[in-house]
């Protein structure tokens, strides 16, 4: 019966969960006990619902960074298709189309900036990186010409409503985004398609060989991405009732320190939502933190440069131990 008890437990969700992501929930208590001990509103159910709602569209943004380093690629443009969405989304709506039309068309266009990216990757040998860096450039530039520079404001009360009201006490951004965390674990350990991408990290070579689609993979897996940042842009725009195409600069650094926080590899192969989650809320609970102990903007960019930094480490000592392992192994 012990024997029962004790297998039922270790194929438990919630203790595999808890056993892979130890490290990251110690770090995220701590962290709470401290702001709470330091600072004197940080506990505040006001505070905790600002923080929710700011974590919400960095927690959206890294779900779609977890699925392209999974991959084994990265998306750097994540910031700058917010911005070129949100303010289509609003110049749309501006010109007399519903809210939820418009919406629909700007999460398209996500999934088209999605697309080039993902077309260039999956068909060619350029790097990601120089990729998502060109395409950064190239659709940030869209949202300045398309705007001409300036912030277009929006007071349709549909639209607007999206980041302002709230389902009981829970804001309707944490909701989506609650419904994104369950998309993404279902599509990435429940579906072909999220076991293709985890081969395709892990070994590209091999997973061509066992007669995986891997171009077709790929290009889902930036196409995912664009329409999760597209969502974001329009939360963003609706939240401060304007889109701005400045908007989302340097929100793809946040969201890649949220996935490699909360597990996943850089090389690939390795990641799962529930931990991005965890490290979603550790850097906004840090920034909110860091915030109120009024620990300048200068220092709060070191911070996160810093926490990147040792994160990625950890995931490469990981890497060098599990090799030997599977060196003993053979």
């Amino acid at each position: 019966m012990s024997v029962n008890k004790n297998s039922y437990i270790k194929n438990n969700f919630v203790y595999k969960f808890i056993k892979k992501n130890l490290m990251i929930l110690i770090a995220l208590l701590i962290m709470f006990l401290i702001l709470a001990v330091g600072t004197d509103s940080f506990m505040t159910g006001k505070n905790i619902m600002s923080v929710l709602r700011q974590i919400s569209i960095n927690g959206i943004l890294a779900f779609g960074m977890a699925m392209a380093l999974i991959v084994g690629g990265i998306d750097l443009s994540v910031g700058s298709v917010m911005a070129l969405t949100g303010c289509l989304c609003v110049q749309i709506i501006n010109n007399g189309v519903p809210a939820i039309p418009a919406i629909i068309l700007a999460l398209l266009a996500g999934a088209l900036c999605g697309f080039l990216n993902g077309v260039i990757a999956a068909f060619t040998e350029i790097p990601a990186f120089i990729i998502t860096l060109a395409t950064q450039q190239c659709f940030r530039g869209i949202a300045f010409l398309m705007t001409g520079g300036k912030a277009i404001s929006s007071y349709d009360e549909v639209f607007c409503s999206i980041g302002t009201i709230s389902v009981g006490p829970v804001p309707f951004l944490v909701v989506i985004t609650v419904m994104i965390l369950a998309f993404t674990i279902i599509l990435l350990g429940h579906t072909k398609f999220g076991r293709g991408m985890y081969a395709i990290g892990g070994n590209k070579s091999a997973a061509i060989y066992s007669g995986i689609h891997v171009r077709r993979i790929v290009l889902g897996s930036y196409i995912i991405p664009g329409v999760y940042a597209a969502l974001a842009g329009i939360i963003l725009a609706a939240r401060v009732y304007s889109a701005q195409p400045g908007a989302g600069e340097g929100y793809e650094g946040d969201a890649i320190a949220a996935a490699v926080l909360g597990g996943v590899s850089f090389s690939g192969g390795i990641g799962s939502a529930g931990g991005v989650m965890l490290g979603a809320l550790v850097i906004g609970f840090m920034n909110n933190g860091l915030n109120m102990m009024q620990v300048s903007s200068y220092w709060q960019m070191v911070a996160k440069g810093l926490v990147i930094l040792v994160a990625v480490y950890l995931d490469t000592l990981k890497k060098s131990k599990r090799l030997k392992i599977k060196k003993q192994e053979g």
